[in-house]
């Protein structure tokens, strides 16, 4: 971080990205890992999960299940499952620890671990560096990343604001990234162009709990480029940058800790994002 701030920021803006090699150290990621391991030692299979269903109401009543789950997850911390890991029944069909996806979608405000790396003065610093003045912490993740690749996608698709341009992601490598093993791709440059795809909460009696408006352009395949990353490594995600990961082709994990932050000054946050603030949990401050 030893560069001005205006370096910082100036490369953010042309590439859309920016890579912070070492950001955080071999310690702070070991204890994330173990914090996580505990989590899912503990967790419990959400009931949706669980019981064996036969006729077609029964199935609707598990994909309501499913997708309320995931809807009220904002304010919780919950285990997303890989498809095809569990039995009707709810039992696990491989290990415990390689059945989970991701872990979502309040670890930044509920576990102290992530919380505090979530706001750790590193992280304060380098928001101030990119000139956030009112910074606040929407979400935040941690992806195991099995064998599944991930399309291309702009997190504003998801995460929608007005303007657009508010919101930036922190990607943080708990393992060495690489090509081999899924590493983020990006195409640099790609956040210029607004977002053409919304992910939107459906209607009330919809039979999914979100659709897509718009439609997703097709990409050029050549002009993505990898940026494998060495474990405590930082990538900043410009929330309309468009970035994507390969399967992971390799025997090992590439573990990652994620968290979205929104420019809270002079923004709306969309009322059709599948994420809302509650109550029990309004968007925290970034800075402390």
């Amino acid at each position: 971080l030893g560069k001005s701030g205006h370096a910082v920021s100036s490369q953010f803006h042309k590439d859309g990205f920016l890579v912070l090699e070492q950001f955080f150290s071999a310690e702070e990621c070991d204890s994330m890992k173990r914090q996580m391991q505990r989590m899912v030692a503990e967790m419990e299979v959400p009931p949706h999960c669980r019981t064996a269903f036969s006729t077609g109401e029964q199935e609707q009543l598990r994909a309501q299940g499913s997708s309320d789950y995931f809807l009220t997850s904002g304010d919780k911390i919950r285990f997303f499952f890989e498809k095809g890991v569990l039995d009707e029944k709810g039992n696990f069909l491989i290990p415990k620890e390689k059945s989970v996806s991701k872990v979502g979608h309040a670890l930044h405000a509920y576990d102290p671990v992530f919380k505090q790396i979530t706001h750790s003065p590193k992280v304060q610093e380098l928001g101030r560096k990119l000139g956030l003045e009112r910074p606040v912490v929407v979400q935040s993740m941690y992806i195991f990343k099995s064998l599944l690749a991930v399309t291309p996608h702009q997190d504003a698709t998801f995460l929608h604001t007005e303007p657009l341009g508010r919101i930036l992601g922190f990607w943080i490598a708990l393992e060495d990234a690489t090509q081999e093993n899924g590493c983020l791709w990006f195409i640099p440059g790609s956040h210029t162009n607004g977002i053409t795809r919304r992910m939107v909460r459906a209607a009330s009696g919809a039979s999914t709990c979100v659709e897509f408006v718009g439609s997703e352009p097709a990409y050029d395949d050549k002009q993505f480029i990898p940026l494998p990353i060495s474990k405590g490594g930082l990538i900043l995600i410009h929330g309309e940058v468009v970035h994507k990961s390969e399967l992971n082709s390799s025997e090992l994990s590439r573990h990652a800790f994620t968290f979205h932050v929104m420019e809270a000054k002079g923004t709306t946050w969309s009322k059709e994002n599948w994420l809302q603030p509650t109550p029990e949990l309004p968007f925290p401050s970034l800075y402390t």
